[in-house]
């Protein structure tokens, strides 16, 4: 028998669900190769503690614990019964207005500049002719010379 044949049928040689002929020659193998029989043993401690994790040892105090701290907890969510409601109610306003405080200030941050007090200032200054060649000096004008 061939290693990779007997990898496929240890778990059942292991649970005992194998006919007794494949299980005779399961076992010569296993008595022949190392390396089947250490990987036989490592799967017999898994299924092992597997086993022994399926039934847990149950605590007859349990119940009794279990039952106490239910009644806690219900006398304590009797004590603030408001709690959740104002939550349901504070929760969504504060977001509305934290967005439509977002919306304005976005809308406020796309508008562009006003010009009418830069073009002021610099009117007051007297910088226009130098800033605005254009009015002085007409395209045609400057193509031309």
């Amino acid at each position: 028998m061939k290693c990779k044949t007997l990898h496929n049928k240890l778990i059942f040689f292991l649970e005992g669900e194998l006919p007794e002929k494949e299980m005779g020659l399961v076992k010569t193998h296993l008595s022949e190769c190392g390396t089947c029989a250490a990987f036989a043993e490592e799967m017999r401690k898994t299924l092992g503690i597997l086993e022994a994790e399926k039934s847990p040892a149950v605590n007859p105090f349990f119940y009794t614990r279990l039952k106490a701290k239910l009644e806690n907890q219900g006398s304590e969510q009797k004590q603030v019964f408001w709690k959740p409601a104002l939550v349901r109610v504070l929760q969504p306003a504060i977001f509305s207005i934290l967005l439509l405080v977002g919306i304005y200030i976005g809308i406020k941050i796309g508008q562009p500049a006003s010009t009418k007090q830069y073009t002021a200032t610099l009117m007051h200054n007297q910088d226009i002719p130098y800033l605005n060649e254009m009015a002085s000096e007409t395209i045609e004008t400057s193509l031309m010379e």
